[in-house]
C-alpha cells in the first residue's frame, strides 16, 4: 500500500476530508463529525468508544454514564436477576432519554430468551453475545431493529458469526479479560478485517487515546473496553476491589486460568485461583463441592445433591466434575469479589491493561482524555504522512 492509498485509508475511516482538500476545511464542520465510523452512525453515539458487559460491574449506571459521555453501553444482562433486568433498562432509558444503548447476554444463562425479547419490546440499539443465538432468534433481533454484535476471539469464529446474521463484529484479543481466546488483538484484527464486511469494533489492550488512534488507522470501525470501564469511579465495584486492579504493576500478575471452568480466562492471581490452580483433582473437587455449600442458597444445590455429585466425581473423573461445578457457581465467584469486595473467595476477571492503569476517573472524564489523546495522535499521523506526499 502507498503513503498516497494508506492516508486515503484513515480519511475514509474517519470521514476526515483527503488530503487535498484538508486546506479548505471549514468550522462549519460539526466538532465531534471527525468521530464519525459506522460504529457511531449504526448505533447513535457520539464516539466510536464501546463499554462491554462485565458480570456485576456493567449496571444502569455505568451505561448511563457511558452514554451521556458519548460511548455506547452494554447492560450486563447475565449477572443481572431475571426480575431486575426491565427495571435496569427502564431506569437507562428515563435517565439518557433514549435506548441507544445494549443489552448483553449467554444462551447458556437461564432467562437468555427473556432478555432476547426485552431487548425487542424496548428497541433497544443492539444486543452483545458470546455463545450466541442460533440464526432464527438473530433474524427475530434484526427484524425488530435490534443490532446483532457478538464477540469473539479467533477467525473463524468471526466468520461463522457474519454467517449467522452478525450486523457487526467485536474482536477481542488474548490481552482482553475474562473469557478470552490465545490470539493477540494485533494479529486477530486484521484477519478479521480482511474476512468480514461488516464493521469490526476492537477489544483486548486498550484503556487510552493512543488505543482509539492505532484501531481507527488499522481498519476497525471502533474500540470496545472492559476494564478501563471498570477503573472508574462511576462503576459499582467495591473500591477496595479497585484498589487491587490499580495495585497490580506488571501485566504478568493478570494471567490465564483454566482451572475456574475449563476455559481460557484472564484474571488477577488472587489466592483462590492460585489454590485452584494448584490442588489436584481430588482437591479442586472438594473446593469446588465447599465452594457450592457455602453458598448453597444461590446456587440451589441441596446438601443430597452434593453428596451424590461428590461419589460420583470421584468414581469418574474428579477434575472434569469439579470444574462443572465450579462453571455452574462462576457468577457466584464473581459476586463474591466484585459485589461483596471479598478478593480472597472470588475470582476477578481483568485485561492486562490494567497494570498500566494508575487512575479513577469518572467515565466522563476518561472518554474526553481519550478523544483529546486519539485527536493529537491522528492529528500528527496526519500531518506526517501530508508533508511525505507533498514532498
Amino acid at each position: 500500500m502507498t503513503q498516497k492509498q494508506w492516508l486515503m485509508l484513515i480519511n475514509r475511516q474517519l470521514h476526515l476530508p483527503r488530503a487535498s482538500d484538508m486546506d479548505v476545511q471549514t468550522e462549519n464542520v460539526a466538532k465531534d463529525s471527525k468521530w464519525k465510523t459506522p460504529v457511531t452512525e449504526a448505533l447513535g453515539c457520539r464516539y466510536p468508544i464501546i463499554q462491554t458487559a462485565m458480570g456485576w460491574v456493567s449496571d444502569a449506571n455505568l451505561v448511563i454514564a457511558t452514554t451521556k459521555a458519548g460511548g455506547f453501553g452494554f447492560l450486563a444482562g447475565a449477572t443481572i436477576a431475571r426480575e431486575d433486568i426491565e427495571a435496569q433498562i427502564q431506569k437507562v432509558i428515563a435517565a439518557t432519554g433514549s435506548s441507544n444503548f445494549g443489552l448483553n447476554f449467554h444462551m447458556f444463562q437461564e432467562n437468555a430468551m427473556q432478555c432476547v425479547e426485552l431487548a425487542m419490546q424496548y428497541k433497544l440499539r443492539a444486543v452483545s453475545y458470546g455463545r450466541g443465538p442460533d440464526q432464527e432468534t438473530i433474524a427475530r433481533l434484526k427484524a425488530a431493529g435490534v443490532l446483532c454484535i457478538p464477540t469473539v476471539g479467533a477467525l473463524k469464529h468471526a466468520i461463522k458469526a457474519v454467517q449467522l446474521g452478525a450486523d457487526m463484529i467485536t474482536i477481542q484479543g488474548s490481552e482482553g479479560g475474562g473469557h478470552t481466546g490465545s490470539v493477540p488483538t494485533s494479529i486477530l484484527l486484521p484477519q478479521v478485517l480482511e474476512a468480514v464486511s461488516v464493521p469490526v469494533i476492537s477489544a483486548g489492550g486498550f484503556s487510552c487515546g493512543r488505543g482509539l488512534a492505532s484501531a481507527l488507522a488499522a481498519g476497525a470501525a471502533g474500540m470496545a473496553m472492559g476494564t478501563r470501564f471498570m477503573m472508574t469511579s462511576d462503576a459499582p465495584t467495591p473500591e477496595n476491589i479497585k484498589q487491587c486492579y490499580i495495585d497490580t504493576k506488571e501485566p504478568q500478575d493478570i494471567r490465564i486460568s483454566t482451572a475456574v471452568d475449563g476455559m481460557r480466562h484472564r484474571m488477577l492471581n488472587t489466592p483462590f485461583v492460585d489454590k485452584l490452580e494448584r490442588a489436584s483433582g481430588m482437591k479442586r473437587l472438594w473446593i469446588a463441592i465447599s465452594s457450592a455449600r457455602q453458598w448453597q442458597k444461590e446456587t440451589g444445590m441441596s446438601s443430597m445433591h452434593m453428596v451424590k455429585v461428590f461419589f460420583k466425581g470421584l468414581r469418574e473423573d474428579p477434575s472434569a466434575t469439579a470444574t462443572l461445578i465450579m462453571s455452574a457457581n462462576q457468577p457466584i465467584l464473581l459476586q463474591k469479589s466484585m459485589v461483596e469486595g471479598k478478593p480472597e473467595a472470588g475470582i476477578m476477571p481483568s485485561g492486562q491493561v490494567a497494570a498500566a492503569i494508575e487512575s479513577l476517573p469518572s467515565v466522563e472524564v476518561l472518554i474526553q482524555q481519550i478523544i483529546t489523546q486519539a485527536d493529537s495522535c491522528i492529528e500528527q499521523l496526519l500531518a506526517r504522512r501530508t508533508n511525505g506526499i507533498s514532498k
